[in-house]
């Protein structure tokens, strides 16, 4: 039983891990989406020049895509330092403290439903198996193995938001002056449509809210945007 345990449990970290990559996608295809759309939108209700259209837009992307990957490197450079430290100060009280150790993994069994005879079983049973790997994953919920990559997520955090930001530049860049604005602001929706309800499925949320959540704040965006731009449109006549 305890080899079969052993064979499941990391294909269900996989599978969160799976999960989580895919949600911060998510989310950051929505970001894109969002802040490109404002951008494009606003210069676009300012002016009808192709090129400085095309010129806001990929200088948004390219520094939009640039500061979220840098700021994801940052955040799981920091996350995964403080996860080795937690990992290196329990190799060290392993080492000095292994019946205070055993004490704290049989308690942790005992609060999660076990009686304290069962309990202290297991957890002798598992540190004499691995004392390491045992203490790691129930105390600390960290598998030393699997740690997340600062340069995975910061590239996954790029192509998520160039994938996003796309939409409203070629939505904006493609149609006549006539329509541009309508047929970004078109395609943002459908496309927040649909980041939202992913996202919502993945954490197995309620679609409709927050679907209608996502499409009001970046309604909101492109209106204050647009209107921005307006106004600046009106000064420069």
């Amino acid at each position: 039983m305890a080899e079969q345990h052993n064979h499941i449990e990391p294909h269900h970290s996989l599978n969160d891990q799976k999960l989580n990559w895919l949600r911060a996608g998510v989310l950051g295809a929505n970001d894109g989406i969002i802040s490109e759309a404002g951008l494009v939108i606003g210069v676009a209700s300012a002016t009808s020049s192709h090129v400085i259209i095309l010129t806001a837009g990929l200088a948004g992307i390219i520094a939009g895509a640039i500061s979220m990957a840098a700021g994801e490197y940052v955040s799981v450079s920091s996350s995964r330092d403080s996860e080795k430290a937690l990992l290196k100060l329990e190799e060290y009280e392993l080492k000095h403290y292994p019946k205070e150790e055993l004490e704290e993994l049989t308690c942790i069994y005992e609060n999660k439903g076990l009686s304290r005879k069962t309990a202290l079983l297991v957890a002798k049973e598992l540190t004499k198996h691995d004392p390491m790997k045992a203490h790691f994953d129930a105390e600390l919920g960290i598998d030393p193995n699997n740690l997340t990559s600062p340069w995975h997520a910061a590239f996954a955090s790029l192509i998520a938001f160039l994938s996003g930001a796309i939409i409203p530049l070629l939505a904006v860049i493609i149609p006549p002056v006539s329509l541009k604005i309508p047929v970004a602001f078109i395609s943002v929706i459908i496309a927040l449509i649909l980041t939202g309800t992913i996202s919502a499925k993945i954490g197995k949320a309620n679609v409709l809210r927050a679907v209608i959540r996502v499409v009001i704040g970046g309604a909101l965006a492109m209106a204050v945007t647009f209107g921005i731009g307006r106004l600046f449109n009106v000064a420069g006549l």
